[in-house]
Order: structure tokens, then sequence, then C-alpha cells
């Protein structure tokens, strides 16, 4: 797993390596494409909304969404990848940030339309991932979505698979979605459904 400064150097390369990936049709990013298209769609049915972005990279999703008229916030913890990023949303509010540590206090009092958050929160073990679902919840505006578009499997069985098939470039410090698992964690405060886009990508939608 990539530390800060990894994601520094890599920041330069990134949409590039995502690219190749996606294009070969090979973990990690199989349907990556698609899996930001699915989310630029569902945040576009709340014209002019303001949209909180966690782990925006250099911004290929958010830039888009920034254009047709969405108020930005976005949290990063690459400086490198901030840069590039507000290089092209000169008023989004980007603002960096380790999400292993919860959400910074100017955004708590905030209220989004729609969450989102692509190929980030893998970085967050299950546990954490469930903690973190439930301190955005309290952000979301009534009817408001989160939308996460990451490496994920509806079953464990199917993550086995896609890691025996791709060993050679598994990364066993990420922590990738199983669906069934943290639907079953999470179905006592918010409602889950998950859309597979590629043998190892998908979209989950939380809602309140």
């Amino acid at each position: 797993m990539l530390n800060q400064h990894g994601f520094d150097l890599w920041a330069e390369g990134y949409d590039q390596t995502v690219q190749l990936s996606e294009e070969s049709n090979l973990y990690p990013f199989a349907g990556y494409k698609n899996i930001l298209n699915f989310i630029f769609n569902e945040a576009m049915q709340k014209p002019h909304s303001e949209i909180l972005d966690i782990g925006f990279g250099t911004g290929v999703l958010t830039k888009k969404l920034y254009e047709s008229g969405h108020l930005i916030d976005g949290i990063d913890f690459s400086p490198k990848m901030i840069e590039i990023a507000q290089s092209t949303m000169p008023n989004a509010h980007l603002i960096e940030w380790d999400i292993t540590k919860g959400l910074p206090e100017i955004i708590q009092a905030q209220k989004y339309q729609s969450i989102i958050s692509t190929y980030a929160l893998h970085h967050l073990t299950d546990e954490a991932k469930v903690e973190f679902i439930e301190s955005l919840l309290p952000l979301l505006e009534n009817g408001g979505k989160i939308l996460i578009g990451d490496i994920a499997f509806n079953t464990r069985h199917e993550l086995l698979q896609c890691r025996e098939q791709h060993l050679q470039y598994w990364d066993e410090d990420e922590f990738y979605f199983v669906y069934d698992e943290i639907n079953a964690l999470l179905k006592d405060k918010c409602t889950c459904e998950f859309h597979q886009i590629s043998h190892c990508g998908g979209v989950i939608i939380i809602t309140k």
C-alpha cells in the first residue's frame, strides 16, 4: 500500500496507470470508467448540488461534476494530487487530510446531497470502513446518497477467486469491499445496494 509520499510520486502518472489496467480489463482498475460514469450519472440527478469527494486524487471525476455546476468539497492526503486537482477546479474547497483519522472537523458541520468516493476506502480495514461510513451518514441531506466506487465483490468467495487469478499483482495491504459482509454490518444504520460493474469493481449506494 502506498503512503502519502508514494502517492505524491505516483500523482503525475496515476491516470495513465489506471488507463492501462482498465483497457486490459485487469485487476485492479477493470471497469474504472464505467464505475466513474455510474457515479457521475447518480450525482447529476441533483443539479447544482453540494458534493463531498473523499480521496479525489487528480480530480478526474470531480472535475466533471465541478464543470457541471456542482459545489465541490474534497479530501485527499496527497499534496501533489491536490495541487493537480486544484489547478483544474480553482473554486473547489480541497483539504489535505488522512481519512484514517476520521473526518476533518470543518467537514463535520456540512451537509451534502452526494458524498462520493472512488478507489480510496480500500485503504481502510473492514471495521474502519464501517465506522467511517457511519460518520458520513449525518452529513447527508434528506434524500442524499453515499456513492462508493471501488474494488468490490458480492461475496468473499468471489474476492478469493479474483485474488487467485491475479496473485502476482494482488495487494495484500489493501482491504476490498465484500458487499454481503459490509451490508450485514450496516443494515441497521442505513440502506445499501450494490452494482457489480466489472469482475473486480462495483458501486455501493448508501442511503439513510
